[in-house]
Parts: structure tokens; sequence; C-alpha cells
């Protein structure tokens, strides 16, 4: 495994994204692995290095991170791992169940905390941009949460590079807090984050963890392939379109031609960017924690690279909401 920084901390340049494990019966991920299929996995990722790992209050209605802390407590050493969670999603019916006013997320990092069986989190992030709450408010209590001591660090996940940019702006202006990383939506086809927020990140010294680096795995199989999770997957039927058919069938011929899978080719194609951090893979097959792993020793060619990016045509903005 190969470390880098995020912040002062040291991090795998693979991230083991949580949300593929919970209890299907809750929430609105009916395709996520219940904790005894979960369990193995989390640990040959600790087994080959992985200390980065990313969850969410709102994955699977809490059960998520509730299984993700049993397993660290049981298979790592807390002082080692760079657990991450965030705050934003809807986690009960009514008023104040949602977003990032200084109530809800006062009441969200310790219901967080709770579940994770934790004192503090290492990353904590926003998972969207609120526009209902004043900015000031939703800064000032995230200062305050690291500030208690409840996160080391804070984060940000999609928005648009203005929305980010004034943030990192007023924390600067009082003081606050700053924002360490943005986890956004990007991989081969969905490059639009390469417009501005790339390169705001790069300017500002921002950590860059991707979310859905594979496309929901949509990079690793035929376009036409259905799994359990794309028929009941509704928001990730809403970020990819057919003219993404074309990219999909250049990284099976660059695959065939190497000789490796189409993951490593996807993922090789992201970790080339000097401003990426650590992707965040999903693993619920052992050949996917592999593939993950195998690509940080892949290189494409300048050729291939162009290749894989031949055809990509501009998309609109998918993942904000």
């Amino acid at each position: 495994m190969r470390y880098t920084k995020l912040a002062g901390m040291d991090v795998s340049e693979i991230c083991l994204g949580m949300m593929s494990y919970g209890d299907p019966s809750l929430g609105n991920h009916p395709w996520s692995m219940p904790e005894e299929e979960s369990r193995p996995f989390i640990k040959a990722a600790i087994e080959a290095g992985i200390n980065f790992f990313d969850t969410a209050n709102v994955y699977s209605a809490g059960s998520s991170e509730e299984i993700t802390g049993r397993a660290l407590k049981d298979f790592a050493r807390r002082e080692e791992i760079v657990l991450a969670t965030k705050v934003h999603g809807r986690m009960r019916p009514g008023v104040n169940g949602a977003g990032l006013s200084r109530k809800a997320i006062f009441a969200e990092i310790d219901a967080s905390l709770q579940r994770l069986g934790t004192d503090y989190v290492d990353l904590y992030q926003i998972h969207r941009f609120d526009a209902s709450v004043p900015l000031e408010e939703t800064l000032e209590a995230l200062h305050d949460v690291v500030k208690s001591g409840k996160a080391r660090y804070i984060g940000a996940s999609s928005m648009y590079a203005w929305q980010f940019a004034k943030a990192l702006f007023t924390q600067r202006q009082n003081g606050w807090t700053r924002f360490v990383s943005m986890q956004n939506h990007y991989n081969l086809l969905y490059r639009e984050e390469e417009r501005e927020m790339l390169p705001l990140c790069a300017d500002q010294g921002i950590a860059v963890i991707p979310w859905s680096p594979l496309a929901r795995g949509r990079l690793t199989r035929d376009w036409d392939a259905t799994t359990a999770r794309t028929e009941t997957d509704e928001f990730g039927s809403t970020l990819y379109v057919e003219s993404d058919r074309a990219i999909v069938e250049q990284v099976a011929s660059v695959a065939a031609a190497r000789g490796v899978s189409r993951a490593q080719v996807a993922l090789a194609w992201l970790l080339r960017n000097p401003v990426i951090t650590a992707p965040i893979v999903g693993v619920t097959k052992p050949h996917h924690l592999d593939d993950a792993v195998a690509a940080l020793e892949f290189e494409l060619t300048d050729d291939e690279v162009r290749l894989l990016e031949s055809a990509y045509e501009p998309h609109r903005i998918a993942g904000h909401a």
C-alpha cells in the first residue's frame, strides 16, 4: 500500500467506501451487504494496508456507521485509522431531521460518534451544500465541533466551485477551521470537475477524494450489464448517459490489450492525476480489493490516456443534489 497526506494525516491512497455495508432492510440501499458478510472485506482491506474509511450517517439509516465502528474496533488500532463520516441527509421525519443547521450538526455528530463507538472522527464532512441555512452558521458550527474534540478535520462534498470558494474565504475571514478535503463526483464518465473544482483544490491545497471512481461499477462491465444495485439505485440512474457507452468500450479495449481488469484501467487513469488524494472504492467481492490495490502500480501510456479521454462529451452537472 502507498500512503499520502490528507492535511497532516497519512492516508492510504485507496479509501474504503462503507456505503456498501449496512442493513439492507433500512434506508434506501436494499443492495447493501449485512454485517456478517461485510466484515471479511473490511478485515481484508486493513490487512492490505488500507487505513482510510469513509461512511455517512445516512447510509442504511445509520447501520453503516455501526458496522464500520464495530469492525474497526475488532480489526484495527484506532490511532492508525483515519475515519471519516458525513452529515446532511435526512435521518428522521419532521423538522430538523436533516440539513446543516447548528442544531442538526450538533445532534448528528453525537449520534454518529455513538454509532461508530468512538470519541472522535478524523474527518467530518458536509455531505452536500445546504442553501437553506446561512453559510456562516454551518461553518461556525463545524469549527465548534472541531474545537470540542469531536472531529480532527472537516471536509466538504459535491457542490459548485464558487460555493466551495466562498466557504473557504468565509472560514479564513473568521478564523474558523478550514475544509481540508473535497469528496466529489469524478471518474472517466464524469469529468466536469476538471473545469473549476479540481483547479481550485490544487490551488488551495485541498485533498480530493472522489466518490464513484468506477462510475457505480459501469466502468468495470459491459454497458448493458445489470446488477442488483443498478436495478434499485435510483440516484445512480441519474448520473450517466448513453454517450458514455463509448468510453466504457474503450476501457474494455485497453484492459484486454494490457491483460488487466477494467477496474485497474479506470482507477489508474484517476490516480495519475496529481490532484487526486485517494479514490473512495466500494468492495463487495474479493477481486474488487485486489483490483484497487493493483491499480496503484499500474501505469497507462500517454496514447492509452488519449484513447480513454477521446470520446468524452460534456455532461450536465450531476451529483450535487
